[in-house]
């Protein structure tokens, strides 16, 4: 029968893992909770920003625009959490309970697995609209709503599990560097499963990019080409490249260095860059709310009027009636649907 080891202190799994825990306040930790209390208050304003936008601007009530403000959501989760974890890290880790761990640990896994879901969702949605000539898809309300339900189910459960049993509380040979109550199966499993998202999104936004440069030199060919389709259809190649950039730099150390230390590589030295890693991919969740939302023009438009509400506040919103003219009337496709007007 094994021995469980739950009335123990944070300090003893952390002595066990051999990772060091500071009694006093180093410069180096100081710098890191400044730096990391930071990015995380940029991170709720400008994502809070973005939610507020496509709650009081009727055209943003499509499909597409209520998974960037579910992003934005999981996002500014991820600025709480990143916060929560600023005011818990340092000396004061040795202070905390088990449970106080556990809680400051699943709040960071539940959002940033939220915020990686979503992009994927995102890329499924462009995915559609970019292939079927649609500005946004058919998809319903109803069926948007199920699939936010499902991103946080995914999320939460991929947080919680590891409260629940998945841990080496049990089995201390078992137990992780990086974070020492987890099992390092389990940080195997969550990198494997991020890296796996990240595969598929590289995929579906290869198929978008190759898909747009044969459809712009197909284009190009024909007299009655629209210079403003060639436009949208560059805006959106510099996105792709924009977004997969980001991802790829923000996300993947973090994914290699929880790999590494879920392998039990011992010549890895992964808790020299643990906290760097994090807030690298803590920075993602800015670069979100940047990519997908201040790149539409009716957008950033929605943005100064928030931002300039004093300016505004003896007037009454009205959002920007979109008219086209006969050129941009030609830009329709010939199954009568708009094409891709959108740089998301």
């Amino acid at each position: 029968m094994k021995h469980c080891f739950y009335n123990e202190s944070v300090e003893f799994f952390y002595n066990n893992s051999r990772k060091e825990l500071t009694k006093h306040w180093r410069t180096k930790d100081v710098l890191v909770v400044a730096l990391g209390l930071t990015v995380s208050v940029i991170v709720l304003l400008t994502n809070l920003l973005v939610i507020t936008a496509i709650i009081i601007n009727r055209r943003f009530h499509y499909p597409i625009y209520y998974l960037l403000g579910n992003l934005a959501a999981a996002d500014l989760f991820a600025g709480i959490a990143y916060m929560f974890l600023m005011f818990h890290t340092g000396p004061r880790t040795a202070e905390l309970s088990v449970k106080t761990w556990f809680i400051r640990q699943s709040l960071l896994d539940t959002s940033l697995t939220a915020s990686v879901v979503n992009l994927l969702a995102i890329a499924v949605e462009r995915h559609q609209t970019v292939f079927t000539m649609q500005l946004h898809s058919k998809m319903s309300n109803q069926r948007v709503m199920i699939l936010i339900f499902c991103i946080w189910v995914t999320a939460l459960l991929l947080g919680l599990i590891p409260s629940y049993g998945w841990h080496c509380l049990c089995a201390l040979e078992k137990c992780s560097s990086m974070a020492p109550l987890y099992s390092r199966s389990y940080l195997t499993f969550w990198a494997i499963s991020n890296l796996v998202i990240f595969l598929i999104m590289v995929v579906v936004y290869t198929h978008i990019f190759i898909y747009v440069k044969r459809k712009m030199t197909r284009m190009s060919k024909h007299t009655s080409f629209h210079p403003r389709y060639k436009e949208t259809m560059i805006s959106l190649v510099k996105t792709v490249t924009i977004i997969l950039s980001a991802f790829v730099i923000c996300w993947t150390p973090g994914q290699v260095v929880l790999l590494l230390d879920g392998l039990g590589c011992k010549s890895c030295n992964v808790l020299a860059v643990e906290k760097y890693v994090l807030l690298l991919a803590e920075i993602n969740s800015l670069i979100n709310a940047i990519v997908y939302s201040y790149r539409d023009n009716e957008m950033r438009s929605t943005f100064r009027r928030i931002l300039c509400f004093v300016c505004y506040r003896n007037s009454k919103y009205t959002p920007t009636v979109v008219k086209l003219n006969t050129a941009d009337r030609r830009t329709l496709s010939q199954n009568g649907h708009f094409t891709v007007d959108s740089s998301i």
